[in-house]
């Protein structure tokens, strides 16, 4: 009997059980042909306050702890001698969800047995000149590598061309999202809008989700709504630097404004399906340009109608299954709002395309099959 192959995924995002919901179904796609194993840090200092490794009930890769060091900034981290060891035990290929300019993507190609195939993934979407030793890492990391993973069209369309990545063989493939726990569900959608002391009958909600910093577009989508005609509700869910600045408009606007912080990421489906309409107007800056988007992808999955910037990566993530508006024009995104408040059907047929978006392209095991595709073919 043939031996599975072996695959080991390692990164430091692992350390949150939901990010390993990839890992997770690739051993469920390639059951009886590969053997997973994820190696994810034993803790890792987020954004919001130190994570400790989550497991989730159900968990098919074997998962192992890893120490890692200087994670504070992440070009610097590395992992401790414990994942060298790990990388001797004899894996056919090793797929590295750290960037190849960062020291632990050098650390892991340095690590890597030659018999291993070594893929990296990168969101990259920026052709950008790193300074040493950063420079020097990717060169020697894409030196080892056996082929590359870009999250997206616009990061294939940086790199492909970058030396180092021009002659290996890549993969456009999305991160995808799980639609086990991203779903419609409207007894979620009415326990969130009673928690936030709404009512379901009243207007639709606008919302927002991710980092509260400037090239998010913020300031764009607060202009926005206060030059829309009709009636709304805004829900703007997520944490960072400009929530001071957020909370300060939403002071002069009654009850139909809440800012929400600290959601644990297992409750953001039920706070996306409270939403009506969900607006990702990311604003692109000189050094950043949305690589993904992925709260669009998590609202499509939940079956809300998304409008969406012309920002990097979110055209080729939103399709023909939502509305594209260009950046920076206050005027436009209220147009595009107004037209989707006032129209109930129009949302209708936007949040269906959505879900059907999702279920072809985004779903976990049409992006696990694809990257169990792309390993087989580099060996």
């Amino acid at each position: 009997m043939t031996r599975p192959l072996r695959l080991l995924t390692v990164g430091h995002s692992y350390v949150v059980g939901t990010n390993r919901r990839l890992a997770h179904a690739m051993a469920r796609a390639g059951a009886g042909e590969w053997e997973v194993t994820v190696a994810a840090p034993e803790a890792f200092p987020g954004d919001l306050g130190p994570i400790t490794l989550e497991p989730f009930p159900g968990e098919l890769p074997r998962l192992v702890p890893v120490p890692v060091h200087g994670a504070r900034r992440i070009h610097t981290m590395r992992y401790g001698r414990r994942f060298r060891g790990l990388l001797r035990e004899g894996w056919d290929v090793v797929h590295c969800w750290e960037e190849p300019f960062v020291l632990a993507g050098a650390q892991v190609a340095a690590w890597t047995p030659r018999e291993a195939r070594l893929v990296y993934a990168t969101f990259q979407n920026l052709p950008k000149r790193y300074p040493p030793p950063f420079a020097w890492a990717e060169r020697y990391a894409l030196r080892r590598a056996a082929g590359w993973v870009a999250f997206g069209e616009t990061v294939h369309d940086a790199l492909r061309v970058r030396r180092g990545y021009d002659h290996l063989p890549v993969a456009v493939i999305s991160p995808g999202v799980d639609t086990e726990l991203f779903r419609p569900d409207t007894e979620a959608a009415a326990r969130v809008r009673h928690s936030l002391g709404w009512r379901d009958d009243g207007p639709p909600v606008i919302g927002f989700l991710g980092r509260f910093v400037a090239e998010k577009g913020l300031r764009t989508l607060m202009a926005a709504l206060d030059a829309v005609r009709e009636p709304w509700r805004a829900l703007i869910v997520g944490g960072g630097e400009m929530e001071g600045e957020l909370r300060a408009w939403a002071a002069g606007r009654g009850n139909a404004v809440r800012i929400v912080t600290g959601v644990p990421h297992r409750e953001v489906p039920s706070y996306l399906n409270a939403i009506d309409v969900l607006c990702a107007p990311s604003q692109t800056t000189p050094r950043w340009k949305e690589q993904l988007g992925r709260m669009l992808i998590e609202a499509m999955a939940c079956g809300v109608a998304v409008i969406g910037s012309d920002s990097g990566e979110i055209p080729h993530v939103v399709g023909d299954s939502g509305m594209i508006v260009p950046e920076a024009e206050e005027a436009a995104w209220a147009r595009a709002i107004d037209r989707l408040l006032a129209d109930s059907e129009h949302r209708r047929a936007l949040a269906e395309a959505g879900l059907r978006r999702v279920g072809a392209h985004f779903a976990l095991p049409v992006v696990a099959r694809g990257h169990l595709d792309f390993f087989r073919s580099l060996l």
